[in-house]
């Protein structure tokens, strides 16, 4: 089973939640936030291996090429562009689609490939973990979002760490989820951006529940919403600087007793409710 953890902005404990989770359920855990992964921060994988993730690009035969323009005016994406003397390649525009080459009369069109990130594979105890990185400049992630979740382990449970947000690649990432767990936090800026996270995943017809991060309980902020909404609250992480402190540190949670009492709530909440 593939749960994702999603969070409808940066900065909910997202990570914290999945790697935390991780450990407890005896997970894999895949890091798909390849922008800024660091859930190997806190879960120190050994053995690590590593694959390059590539893409294809065109690359013109000049000497084949008769300039009339076809390759640009049948990109979608401006990747190529006609100028007076030669066609000019925008590669970090390119989606790899090969309406160029078929567009092209002389076929003066070849492919050849370019390295966009990398995907990194571990392992701690007997679960196995994944990441993606984003080379930096990279437009894309899609490309390295799809080579990391095309073989994910089978028979056990799969945490998709997912981004923030609920962007392209959010939704990339949900189409391989069978099941979601949102994070959030009781302020304004959480239930602005749980409400469209939680829309997200209406829409793609997959069964979530809420985890509550940073919750005190002087602040009911979120119940009257999750009340309305009837939510399936899995759990509450209670707000304590010794979460921050912990995770500058690079340390999870779970070898604190308070914190893994809220983590083995929600973990037999998970069970009920998702497994």
């Amino acid at each position: 089973m593939n749960i994702a953890i999603l969070s409808g902005k940066g900065g909910t404990g997202k990570t914290t939640v999945a790697t935390n989770l991780a450990l407890l359920l005896e997970a894999n855990y895949i890091d798909c936030d390849v922008e800024e992964p660091n859930g190997f921060i806190f879960l120190k994988p050994e053995n690590i291996t590593r694959q390059d993730v590539e893409i294809e690009v065109p690359n013109i035969d000049e000497e084949k090429c008769i300039l009339c323009g076809n390759c640009a005016e049948a990109c979608r994406f401006n990747a190529l562009a006609k100028t007076k003397d030669r066609i000019i390649l925008f590669d970090k525009l390119c989606h790899s689609c090969g309406a160029c080459g078929l567009a092209c009369p002389t076929e003066a069109i070849e492919y050849t490939t370019r390295t966009t990130g990398v995907i990194e594979e571990g392992k701690r105890g007997e679960i196995s973990l994944k990441r993606g990185i984003m080379n930096i400049g990279e437009p894309m992630a899609v490309p390295i979002l799809k080579e990391l979740l095309k073989d994910l382990p089978e028979g056990g449970i799969n945490l998709l760490d997912s981004p923030p947000g609920t962007s392209c690649n959010v939704v990339n990432v949900l189409h391989y989820a069978d099941k979601a767990l949102l994070v959030t936090e009781p302020t304004a800026f959480g239930l602005h951006d749980l409400k469209m996270a939680i829309e997200l995943t209406k829409k793609l017809n997959i069964p979530f529940g809420l985890i509550i991060n940073k919750y005190d309980e002087n602040n009911p902020y979120l119940k009257e919403y999750i009340e309305e909404e009837n939510i399936e609250l899995i759990g509450t992480i209670p707000y304590r600087r010794e979460i921050a402190e912990n995770y500058s540190k690079g340390q999870t949670l779970v070898d604190v007793k308070e914190y893994r009492e809220a983590f083995q709530i929600i973990i037999k909440n998970i069970e009920e409710v998702l497994l």
